[in-house]
């Protein structure tokens, strides 16, 4: 490796600084909305869960609502569903790997915030999360249709509200029984969905 492809392919020390601090940054952001709500959300909260300083969050962001606007947090990561089948245990398996990939402590508390709060920069958080999932469910539900294995006036938007609403009310509600969730949502779903 030449010492030229070595600096492009590792960051320089200050990029890799600023990253790790914009990391704890975000961490420590996400953690006070999720445990204590947007009313507990201050620069020095930030600061003092983080250990970034004060005066080093300031120079990247205004106030509060400035660092809830530029904040990016990581999507859920969720696996391309195009190889499923559009058959009942397609649907199991996607249903599946949505729930696993909403396990995630982020990924679950983000959506329960934007649904108890009307600040725009949290419900921009919690889309970065939602459409994603979103998409790649409505890809699926269209493919079915196309194939004609799902009804044509199938509304995909509803049906991921719907089968969210359920993950996280089955969740909350009777933790133990999560696991059947996915089959015990199919099994309700798929009568709706077949042609």
């Amino acid at each position: 490796m030449t010492d030229s492809s070595h600096a492009t392919a590792c960051p320089p020390r200050a990029a890799r600084t600023r990253e790790a601090t914009d990391r704890k940054i975000a961490q420590a952001t996400l953690d006070i909305l999720m445990s204590e709500g947007i009313g507990a959300m201050t620069i020095e909260e930030v600061s003092r869960r983080s250990g970034v300083a004060k005066t080093t969050i300031y120079r990247r962001y205004r106030n509060t609502d400035d660092l809830l606007r530029h904040l990016q947090i990581e999507a859920v990561s969720l696996p391309e569903f195009g190889q499923l089948e559009t058959t009942r245990e397609g649907l199991r398996t996607l249903l599946e790997r949505v729930a696993a990939s909403f396990n995630d402590e982020i990924g679950l508390k983000a959506v329960g915030v934007v649904l108890s709060t009307s600040n725009q920069a949290v419900h921009g958080l919690a889309r970065q999360i939602l459409d994603p999932a979103q998409q790649r469910f409505a890809q699926f539900i269209a493919r079915g249709v196309e194939s004609g294995a799902f009804r044509a006036d199938v509304d995909a938007r509803f049906l991921f509200g719907t089968t969210l609403g359920s993950m996280l009310a089955a969740k909350a509600l009777a933790p133990d029984a999560a696991a059947d969730w996915p089959e015990r949502m199919t099994a309700l779903l798929w009568p709706a969905l077949e042609r």
